[in-house]
């Protein structure tokens, strides 16, 4: 199925927002022996946008992420990274050419600190494009690990949490860890799957400026998976839309709450949609009172 676009007279709407080429896909198709998870799903998220991808429990977004960040072979189609073909090739390759993710199931150590934690995020891209640096580190690297790990640690608000053990943190705080510590690699493209999840109300505002601070002040780019409708609608530049392992839509925020596509197959009904679109205008009027 071709997806509707928000502007069909005109093609894909103009995205103001992208600076340069990040993750793109191009007819990808996922089986599952007779099962078609996937089917030839076309979609980027350049550097500079906030990009969602949003659809139903089942819809194949997390196959989707599976397939873009290495952990899932794609049966056909094609994926690249800042220009560069990896559909063959593996998440360590992939993390070294930018690509960053976090987990719907946080994948977090849970007897370490919360610095600790964070800190990984950048050993680990140092250390996986060369074995030795696993065994020997230096001075210099050292110290960018201590900054980078401080900067993500300000940036999420949980410098006050650093010498804390993971186990011992709420959802929500653990939560901020994984995100710190995905920003802490210094990875410019981030998959983010349900970031907001465990996150309370002021939280997830609080989540929301991050996303959008990242992506426009830190060339970054994400592709956002997210349940929290009133916060894709305001952070997400252009959204994609799965249903049963189709794009059946693209367009911007706007476009794709007017959209009656959304409405029936995300939805299903247009009252979900206009108590979404209510919510977000509640929740600006609020903030400019």
């Amino acid at each position: 199925m071709t997806p509707l676009q928000g502007t069909p007279l005109q093609g894909t709407p103009p995205h103001p927002r992208a600076t340069s080429p990040g993750l793109e896909v191009t007819d990808l198709t996922v089986r599952y022996g007779g099962h078609l998870a996937l089917d030839n799903i076309t979609l980027e998220a350049p550097i500079g946008r906030l990009t969602g991808l949003i659809g139903p429990n089942g819809a194949g977004k997390t196959t989707t992420f599976n397939a873009c960040s290495g952990l899932l072979r794609a049966t056909t189609g094609r994926v690249l990274l800042r220009g560069n073909n990896v559909t063959r090739r593996g998440p360590a390759a992939r993390a070294r050419l930018g690509l960053g993710r976090t987990f719907q199931r946080m994948e977090l150590f849970t007897s370490m600190t919360v610095a600790e934690n964070v800190a990984l995020g950048r050993e680990a891209r140092v250390a996986g494009s060369n074995p030795l640096r696993q065994q020997i580190s230096t001075p210099k690297r050292r110290a960018a690990t201590r900054s980078a790990t401080a900067e993500a640690l300000e940036l999420f608000g949980i410098t006050k949490l650093a010498d804390d053990s993971v186990g011992l943190l709420s959802t929500g705080q653990r939560r901020l860890v994984e995100l710190a510590r995905v920003y802490a690699g210094g990875f410019d493209l981030l998959l983010l799957d349900e970031p907001s999840s465990g996150l309370d109300h002021a939280e997830s505002e609080k989540l929301s400026a991050i996303l959008r601070g990242l992506v426009e002040n830190h060339d970054i780019g994400i592709l956002l998976v997210e349940h929290d409708m009133a916060m894709v609608m305001s952070v997400c530049d252009y959204l994609y839309v799965l249903d049963f392992g189709e794009l059946i839509f693209e367009g911007t925020a706007a476009e794709t709450q007017a959209s009656p596509i959304v409405r029936a197959a995300y939805l299903g009904s247009e009252e979900g949609l206009a108590e979404i679109a209510a919510d977000h205008e509640a929740r600006e009027a609020a903030e400019v009172v």
